[in-house]
């Protein structure tokens, strides 16, 4: 796990960009796991700036809501139509997002697996935090060899995405999500944390147990994982310094 703190949300989201825009040039039709939420709108603004060849590119989104149809505004499929892939060259056949609509769940959940499975893996997956620790919608107690499949969110992340639906009564009660399984088989994963709240859930997640009850924990144990965080989600971390000690003095081939 490498921690990459920098001064400003837009400065670590910049690094994040250079990595996701690197995999692009080399890999022309690359994989990539993709998050919504408020925590990769910077990123996807960067990623359309870029003007990089999405024409090959093939993506997976880690969630959606149980019950949002395709169109509804606060659907992630609304949310990635919106936000990036109306932006890029993307073919949408390549476009995978959960079915929150879907009449079959487990099977549906069976099936997104088996696309992963035939794209050839996930090369990249962008994750976002939640303040108690989710990645994904694995919420806290989730199994840390889970795989997609339908879960209930808990009353803190209703709580903490009231925001976008006006009242927490109006946030659905169950999502579809990869599993931390899935996650865990990606080749890289790319976690974003900024502001204050994700600093306790960022400090058990690098610094703490490995523990189903902070379920970004697991990425300890992940071989490619790299976390972009601004000052002030990192700001609970004991290591902080030494983080910043290692980026500032990588090898010239390691540098991002």
């Amino acid at each position: 796990m490498e921690i990459i703190i920098q001064p400003t949300a837009e400065a670590a989201t910049s690094v994040a960009a250079r990595l996701i825009a690197r995999l692009l040039r080399e890999k022309p039709n690359a994989v990539l796991g993709l998050a919504t939420g408020s925590t990769p709108l910077l990123l996807y603004r960067e990623l359309i700036a870029l003007k990089l060849d999405w024409r090959k590119v093939t993506t997976f989104n880690l969630d959606e809501y149980v019950g949002l149809d395709a169109k509804h505004p606060q659907s992630y499929h609304s949310f990635m139509w919106e936000n990036l892939f109306r932006h890029v060259n993307i073919a949408k056949k390549n476009v995978h997002i959960p079915d929150g609509m879907t009449k079959d769940i487990p099977k549906f959940c069976a099936t997104y697996e088996k696309q992963i499975r035939a794209a050839g893996g996930i090369d990249l997956q962008v994750l976002g935090i939640g303040t108690d620790g989710h990645i994904g919608f694995n919420e806290p107690s989730s199994s840390l060899a889970s795989r997609t499949r339908i879960k209930t969110l808990t009353q803190q992340t209703r709580k903490d995405n009231a925001r976008f639906f006006g009242s927490e009564a109006a946030v659905p009660h169950h999502c579809i999500t990869m599993g931390i399984g899935t996650i865990m088989e990606a080749r890289q994963n790319l976690l974003l944390a900024f502001g204050p709240k994700k600093a306790r859930a960022i400090a058990a997640a690098v610094e703490g147990p490995i523990t189903a009850m902070n379920p970004a924990s697991v990425l300890q144990l992940h071989p490619v994982t790299k976390v972009c965080l601004d000052t002030a989600a990192a700001a609970r971390l004991k290591r902080a310094d030494y983080y910043r000690w290692v980026y500032e003095n990588k090898p010239e081939w390691q540098q991002i």
